[in-house]
């Protein structure tokens, strides 16, 4: 029996187990369902105080990330009005220095045209007054030409060469021979020879003229080529170091009409020159031939210097191979000297040895000798003995004769 108490009027009352087991399954469940009420409350009380939390926290962290975002946004967009001032800055910069730019080359431009237009014009302007120069030149010689018979064409270019040389002769040249070349005795002959000398009589530079001309009109025209063999050959016999064409032939050339015209690829030393070019091409080799003139001294020197010490050099190698030689030869023969210096020593060492030999044997044979007696030499004969016996008898009597002669 269980003894339950009331607790509104706390009036104790006593209960059996099945019916204490059964207000004991109310209680619980009723205290169970109270429980589990109360509970579910404060569970749903700490879910909305965790909802609203969790509301509160969002709402802050997105008000904080509203914020970061708002002021990233407002440093990417500062960056970014930077950048772009930056770029609308460098870009005004850059079209500021290509427009200035443009503007200097464009002046440039400007002035290099006018500059090309004046140089143009200048040069222009030159060429017409050397063409009309050249005009005038040739118009005088074919006006000098057309007054010319085929017979004096050649002489009246040769007295025009000869009075234009003489009218500086004074004054540029006053040491050259400028002559007419008239020894014909090779069969053929130039038609000037031009040498000229320094102040010590040495030759600077000599030329062979030859002058050709025809008058226009003549049916057969002649080359030039046609008279350069001829002319090569006149300068090697006259000895000429240069050999020169002055020459009116193929008027129409322009190779010719150009000035000075080498023709060294078919004879060394050659030139063709038009009239008005004949002083120049005197003056040019004269120049050239003086320059060089000062590198053939200078190499004269050196070659001189050279020989000199060529020569040294020679007379030092003669001297060292003579002195080689003479050595080679004393050293021989003193190698000579001493061997047979040796092989003398060796002989008389060989001779003294035999001496001293010769000589042991001399005293031991003289010693044997005086250790030789009579005794000992007839020890054994009778004979012997006999004989020195005699011999002593015979000694004595021919001393006892002496003995009385002597006296008497």
């Amino acid at each position: 029996m269980h003894e339950i108490k009331c607790p509104h009027c706390s009036k104790a009352f006593k209960i059996d187990e099945a019916g204490y087991a059964d207000i004991l399954k109310q209680v619980r469940d009723e205290d169970f369902e109270h429980q589990l009420h109360e509970r579910l409350e404060l569970a749903e009380q700490g879910k909305q105080s965790a909802i609203e939390l969790a509301k509160s926290q969002a709402a802050t962290e997105l008000q904080r990330a509203e914020a970061t975002k708002d002021a990233v946004i407002q440093n990417l967009k500062a960056k970014l009005d930077s950048l772009e001032v930056s770029q609308r800055l460098a870009v005004n910069e850059a079209v500021s220095v290509i427009e200035r730019e443009r503007d200097e080359i464009k002046n440039n431009l400007v002035r290099a045209e006018y500059e090309k237009q004046l140089a143009e014009k200048t040069l222009k302007d030159k060429y017409e007054t050397q063409l009309k120069d050249r005009d005038d030149a040739i118009e005088r010689l074919r006006d000098m030409k057309a007054r010319l018979s085929t017979k004096m064409v050649g002489e009246t270019l040769e007295q025009h060469c000869e009075t234009e040389f003489n009218r500086i002769r004074a004054a540029a040249f006053p040491r050259a021979y400028f002559e007419k070349d008239n020894d014909a005795r090779s069969g053929s002959k130039g038609d000037f020879i031009f040498r000229d000398l320094d102040e010590s009589g040495t030759e600077i530079v000599s030329i062979m003229f030859e002058m050709k001309n025809e008058n226009e009109h003549t049916a057969t025209k002649s080359k030039n080529e046609d008279f350069l063999k001829e002319l090569d050959k006149d300068r090697h016999e006259k000895k000429c170091e240069y050999a020169v064409l002055v020459s009116l032939l193929e008027p129409e050339s322009g190779l010719y009409n150009t000035g000075v015209v080498d023709v060294f690829h078919r004879y060394p030393k050659m030139y063709v020159v038009r009239p008005q070019f004949f002083l120049t091409i005197i003056t040019l080799l004269r120049n050239a031939a003086l320059k060089s003139l000062e590198y053939k001294k200078e190499l004269a020197l050196v070659k001189a210097q050279t020989v000199d010490i060529t020569n040294f050099e020679n007379e030092l190698e003669t001297f060292k191979n003579g002195f080689a030689r003479n050595f080679e030869l004393a050293s021989k023969r003193f190698h000579t000297a001493i061997e047979e210096i040796d092989k003398s020593i060796d002989h008389l060492q060989k001779t003294k040895e035999a001496l001293l030999g010769t000589d042991r044997n001399l005293r031991l044979a003289n010693d044997k000798a005086q250790d030789v007696t009579i005794k000992k030499l007839t020890r054994g004969n009778q004979t012997m003995k006999d004989k020195f016996s005699e011999l002593k008898g015979l000694g004595s009597a021919d001393a006892d004769t002496d003995t009385d002669t002597d006296t008497e």
